[in-house]
Parts: C-alpha cells; structure tokens; sequence
C-alpha cells in the first residue's frame, strides 16, 4: 500500500521528530509565561486590584500558580501520546497512564494552597484527599515503571522480536493520529474559553459547571481516547487474530475506561479507579508477554 503523498507531508509537519521539538519548545515558552501571568493575578486578586466573581482556589496562594505551567505540560504529553500512535500501542498506553499520574500530581499542586496543618488532619476532607493522592502517585509511578520495563519481551535474557510491521495498517494509525490533532485542539480551546468565561460569569451555574478543574478537558480526552482504542482494535482484526493480542488490545480499552469512569468520581473512589485501571493494564500486559514467550519458544523448538 503506497502512503499517500499528501498526508505523509500533513503527518511530518504535525508528528515528525523536528515538529515534536517545536512543540516541545513552544510549550516550554508558554508554561514560563502562564506562570508569571497567574502569579501576577494571584497578587492582585489578594491586593484587591481585580476580582473574579467566582470563588476559585487558584487564586489564593502563589503555590496555586504551579498549577498552570503544569496544566501545558500534561498537553504536552497528549500530544507525545498522539504522536506514538503510529510506533507501538504499548508506549501510546503507557502514556495515558502517565497523564492520568502527572492529573494527579497537578491536583496535588492545587490542594497544597488549601492545606489545613491541624491534629484532625484525617477529619478534614481536603487534607485527607491530599494524603490519598500522596500515596496514590507514588505507587502509580512505580507501576508505570513495572510497565515500561515489560514492554519489550525476553526469553532467556534476550530480547524477543517478533513484530511484524504492516505498513497499511501504520498508514492507518498515522492518518487516525493526524485527524486527533487539529481535533485536540479545537476541543482544547473551546473547554479552555468556557473555563476562563465561567469565571467571569454572573451566573453560578456557568461555574459549576466546572466545579472540578481538574476535569477540564481531560474528560472529553479520555472519552475520545475510548473511541480511538476501539477503532484501533477493530482494524487491527485485519492484520492479526491472534489472541493474546485482542486479549491485550481489549484489555487496554478496558483500562482506559475505568479512567475515564474516575472523572465521574471523587474522593477514594477516584484514586481506586485510576489505581485499578494500571493495575489492569499491567497485569494483562504480563500475561500477553508470557503468551508471547511460549508462542516463540515452540517456534524455536520446531
């Protein structure tokens, strides 16, 4: 199957090595500048200079102003998860499991400006899903690690390869990953502008609609995250049936649902949501490797 001139020049201008640079550096540019910005507003919203019509705890302590640097670099690796759609399904899952533990640690970010230093430190709602998020992103950290580190295959200390590159069915994931950009964007921007307008509004209801930022367009990214894995698992019946691998692919999909479902949720529910999820994929990545090292080893054997 010949790659369509066309769309090879779209995918290099969008997802090639040199442009992965340039996004890299203009968010690097942004982050610095939204972090000056919110720490200016920070300071003349205490001094009184401006206000917002809605409460918000971004704007309460200079710790708050992380928060909005970090925000750009989690789109950061949206786009680095775009970008190793095309390279391996493993390392494009690997990263939304990254992005769902760099959520957690800017929710982190965001609580520590509301920290209550108390005895009843347990008693207090905040401080105590301060402490659950605490715990939860140092064992999600290792987990991705025990992920990472099963993504290439061994069998008697030597690294298994046994993939086959079907250039039609890369084509297809590259023009899946071109159409996810400008789509990205787009729902970037317009959850961006209906944030920043709701804090201006004069009507409650606007905010609360968001009255968990960390949901901002996170939410409808994993939604469209589910469709993508979906897609991907259905054409990928054109090139492969084995099993371990629509084991792995639908186990994944799984995985990025109960993400998603963690959105929903507050709490303890939504640190044993994202925590189940890696769990899940980890656990059957493992077992799709071992399928794959009996698979080779009868290969050897014959």
């Amino acid at each position: 199957m010949q790659t369509n001139p066309f769309s090879s020049k779209i995918f290099t201008a969008m997802l090639s090595s040199e442009a992965k640079k340039t996004v890299e550096r203009v968010i690097l540019f942004i982050s610095i500048i939204s972090f000056i910005i919110h720490l200016i507003l920070i300071y003349l919203v205490k001094y009184q200079i401006i206000d917002f019509i809605t409460d918000t705890s971004l704007f309460k302590s200079p710790i708050a102003a992380i928060y909005t640097p970090f925000s750009f670099i989690l789109i950061y690796e949206v786009y680095l998860l775009v970008y190793y759609i095309p390279k391996s399904v493993t390392t494009y899952v690997s990263k939304q499991y990254e992005i769902i533990t760099l959520i957690v640690i800017r929710r982190i970010f965001k609580d520590l400006s509301n920290l209550e230093l108390s005895q009843d430190w347990l008693n207090i709602k905040s401080d105590r899903q301060f402490t659950y998020d605490i715990i939860l992103s140092i064992i999600l950290f290792y987990l991705i690690y025990l992920f990472k580190n099963n993504i290439t295959v061994y069998v008697n200390g030597k690294m298994m390869d046994r993939k086959v590159h079907y250039e039609s069915f890369v084509g297809l994931k590259k023009t899946i990953a071109v159409f996810l950009v400008p789509a990205l964007i787009v729902m970037a921007a317009y959850n961006l502008f209906k944030w920043s307008n709701s804090l201006f509004s004069h009507f409650p209801t606007s905010y609360m609609n968001f009255k968990n930022i960390n949901n901002v367009f996170f939410e409808d990214f994993f939604t469209l995250l589910i469709v993508v894995d979906v897609l991907l698992l259905l054409i990928s019946f054109f090139y492969s049936d084995s099993f371990q691998k629509v084991m792995r692919n639908s186990g994944f999909i799984i995985s990025t649902i109960l993400i998603r479902l963690s959105f929903s949720t507050e709490g303890l529910v939504n640190n044993v949501l994202i925590l189940s999820s890696i769990i899940f994929g980890l656990l059957i990545l493992l077992v799709h490797n071992q399928f794959e090292r009996k698979e080779f080893l009868s290969l050897e054997l014959k």
